[in-house]
């Protein structure tokens, strides 16, 4: 099945990366949660454990990126053209850099919010 994808950033959740899987002859869409860091690892090896699992694939090693996503609805091998993906990260590192993640996190924030509500 062909399917169109799309990834988005949100500087306030500074280590996930969200892609949205849209099949070409169904309506609707799939959504996933994603490590913006085994993303970026997966441009150059082999990477991911459980229901996602992310590597290179191409002639020069870097021509595509396969993701293979499983959950008990089914399963997907996507191929996205790793060009593209290594723009999006750069793009994502010009907002927030790596290693500079958790300065983004406001912890005790969310601490209080959840207990608040208990």
């Amino acid at each position: 099945m062909e399917m169109f994808a799309g990834l988005w950033y949100e500087a306030d959740d500074p280590y996930a990366v969200r892609a949205a899987f849209y099949p070409v002859d169904r309506s609707g869409r799939v959504e996933w949660c994603l490590s913006r860091e085994m993303l970026a690892q997966a441009l150059s090896e082999h990477t991911g454990h459980g229901d996602v699992r992310m590597w290179p694939a191409g002639g020069s090693g870097r021509d595509a990126l396969y993701i293979s996503l499983r959950s008990p609805r089914g399963s997907a091998l996507l191929e996205l053209p790793a060009q593209g993906v290594e723009s999006f990260l750069r793009e994502t590192w010009s907002l927030v850099p790596l290693g500079t993640e958790s300065e983004r996190l406001d912890l005790d924030g969310e601490l209080a919010q959840l207990l608040a509500g208990s």
